[in-house]
């Protein structure tokens, strides 16, 4: 067998009941075999994939916590410190029911390669817990992250590991997180990402994923003869990232016409009333049920259905392997011409597989996706200099990497013959850098 088979087949064994993970790591190396194959005695040699695919660390802690009701309940807390060959481990912290080890992993594999395209000095990590803020009351949310980071803390720094929010962790929980650190660690120092503005934040990071998404979207297309503007886009998902996908891509001139939660999703053929999500998902944390009963123009339906609307381009920003491979076939009936992923590994590989296959313009969520941990790292390089950047100075160096990184994968698949398999592009272009790094490094 090839080493990049050999390596799969550890993966597999060495970590069962992994499938998020396995799909993970299956996917770049694949797409890694031409440039593997190039160097493929001296990595295997220094048993590099093998280092790649295993994390440095992995800490996982229970985290015990008091609800309104007296009654003690019990959480699972995890760490991922997956690489730290080009700076400290930097990925975010996810709260939400589905967390396991096997999806940490995942995230944080993804995390190494994603922090690498965006140029910047820092490592791959993810965190979480299967902890669910949603129907908690602030106190139980405090409660229970000032006991998650009572075990975070002995394990991360800003020279060592600096997370961030994902999926349920916003300002309110890293506020919490932030308040408990200092406390016990007695540092004001730039440990957590996405701080309120009060306290550290950065302009812009709120907006920097769904933002950082949208201009890698508008040169995709504008390196492919398109213009972004007069574009139906379909966007699922209505959370951070979803909402300011739409923000930006209206302000570009295309019409985003939906968005989705975990119950249901909204058809509304005007355009996303970007004012009233906001209202509707950032302060009263409801329903998109609301949505459709202020909005004339809107169509709410149960379940998912997202993929079925007539669109341009698709914008997944929900969540890992949302994008089936029916999904991508009704794209493609549909006219989308192109899918630009906003979450982490949103479309399966059959899907991915399929829209390629079917000339659909496709570009992975570790390249088109970087732009919140981008904002983050200006974030960390504000604090460490004591500084505050306007929005516009932020916004700026946000839209340079985040075209740099296009034009970085685009000219790697051209490089190794791939021209237009933007997966493969932003695999090679992140794990060259990566690797060079290790074995500079020496075996560690």
């Amino acid at each position: 067998m090839s080493y990049v088979d050999d390596v799969l087949a550890m993966v597999v064994a060495k970590n069962p009941a992994q499938p998020e993970f396995h799909q993970a790591v299956k996917e770049v190396l694949e797409s890694l075999r031409v440039v593997i194959e190039e160097n493929e005695e001296e990595y295997r040699k220094n048993a590099l994939l093998e280092r790649l695919v295993t994390p440095e660390r992995v800490i996982m802690f229970r985290v015990p916590w008091v609800d309104d009701k007296g009654q003690v309940q019990v959480n699972n807390g995890f760490r991922v410190q997956f690489n730290s060959a080009i700076g400290p481990y930097k990925g975010g912290l996810r709260f939400h029911p589905s967390v396991n080890l096997g999806i940490i992993k995942f995230l944080g594999f993804e995390q190494t390669f994603k922090n690498s395209l965006t140029s910047l000095p820092i490592g791959g990590g993810k965190g979480g817990s299967d902890f669910d803020p949603k129907g908690k009351s602030d106190r139980e949310v405090m409660a229970f992250c000032q006991s998650f980071m009572t075990e975070l803390c002995k394990h991360i720094g800003a020279d060592t590991d600096v997370p961030a929010g994902d999926i349920g962790v916003g300002g309110r929980e890293i506020g919490f997180l932030f308040g408990q650190y200092k406390r016990i660690r007695n540092l004001y120092e730039g440990v957590l990402t996405g701080k309120g503005l009060t306290y550290g934040g950065s302009l812009a990071r709120t907006e920097a994923t769904g933002y950082g998404l949208l201009y890698l979207t508008q040169e995709l297309l504008k390196c492919n003869g398109k213009d972004i503007k007069g574009q139906t886009i379909a966007v699922s998902g209505a959370g951070n990232v979803a909402i300011y996908a739409i923000q930006k891509a209206q302000q570009l001139g295309a019409k985003p016409v939906t968005c989705s939660d975990s119950t249901g999703w909204i058809y509304d053929p005007e355009g996303i009333d970007t004012a009233l999500l906001k209202e509707i998902k950032e302060v009263k944390r409801a329903r998109l049920t609301e949505y459709a009963a202020q909005r004339p123009s809107a169509q709410y339906h149960e379940g998912k259905g997202v993929w079925t609307v007539k669109c341009d381009v698709a914008l997944p920003c929900a969540t890992q392997n949302e994008l089936g491979l029916e999904d991508a076939k009704s794209l493609k009936e549909n006219g989308c011409f192109a899918v630009v992923e906003g979450a982490n590994m949103p479309t399966t590989l059959e899907a991915t597989e399929y829209l390629q296959k079917n000339g659909i313009l496709f570009c992975p969520g570790k390249a088109s996706n970087a732009g919140g941990v981008a904002t983050s790292a200006l974030e960390m390089s504000q604090n460490s200099e004591r500084l505050s950047w306007t929005f516009e100075e932020v916004d700026n160096r946000l839209k340079t990497i985040m075209v740099n990184i296009f034009h970085n994968l685009d000219d790697a698949s051209k490089k190794y013959g791939m021209e237009g398999n933007y997966v493969a592009g932003a695999n090679i272009a992140g794990f060259l850098k990566v690797a060079e790094a290790m074995k500079a490094q020496g075996i560690v």
